[in-house]
């Protein structure tokens, strides 16, 4: 058989189209796979970002709750304190007048009256030291300013102001009753009087002219 024959079947001729169809359905099918493959590995990259986005979020979410929790469970420790301490404050501050009667007394005892009715004034002495106690187991203390004392508004209370031998002006010169603090809280401010300058010698005052 010539090669003229050859190339001429119409048969071989079919057989080689069918091979080269299949060839190039076979190589856009590897393509179009490649390319499906490429978009799921695209897709599944972009879903892990998101949740990693996702979980970031809840993250952030859930602190801001347990902070949010956690203010709360102070801010109620804190009220709930406040009310056990600042609850009697209007009772502690009418008591008060108990024990400066209780002061009034004692100050009014004299040597003879010591003598006489010596387990009277004993047990007002007791009766004080146990309401001062009762105070002090309720954050109720006691504000004692002495003489010489530098004179605070924030705690004192000036009755009278009046010269003084001896302390300077703005300083305290006499104690009437002491103030209480209840908490940080001030209860009742110190009743005191104030100097109002040193009283100067006349004696000095006339060797200086």
């Amino acid at each position: 058989m010539d090669k003229e024959d050859i190339g001429m079947n119409p048969e071989d001729n079919g057989e080689k189209q069918n091979n080269k169809e299949e060839i190039e359905t076979f190589t856009d099918n590897e393509e179009k796979e490649a390319e499906d493959s490429n978009l799921e590995i695209d897709g599944e990259e972009k879903t892990l970002e998101e949740l990693k986005e996702e979980n970031k979020n809840l993250s952030d979410k859930m602190m801001r709750a347990l902070a949010e929790t956690e203010n709360i469970r102070k801010k109620f420790f804190k009220e709930k304190k406040d009310a056990e301490i600042y609850g009697g404050t209007k009772l502690a501050r009418d008591i008060l007048s108990v024990l400066d009667n209780l002061n009034r007394a004692l100050e009014s005892v004299d040597h003879e009256m010591m003598e006489k009715q010596n387990a009277f004034l004993e047990g007002i002495e007791l009766t004080k030291k146990e309401l001062l106690n009762t105070f002090s187991n309720h954050e109720i203390n006691e504000l004692a300013p002495e003489e010489g004392e530098k004179f605070d508004p924030k705690f004192h209370q000036a009755m009278f102001e009046g010269p003084h031998p001896d302390i300077e002006k703005g300083n305290i010169i006499q104690v009437m009753a002491n103030g209480f603090t209840i908490g940080e809280r001030l209860l009742r401010a110190a009743q005191v009087g104030v100097s109002s300058g040193v009283i100067q010698n006349k004696k000095d005052e006339s060797q200086e002219t």
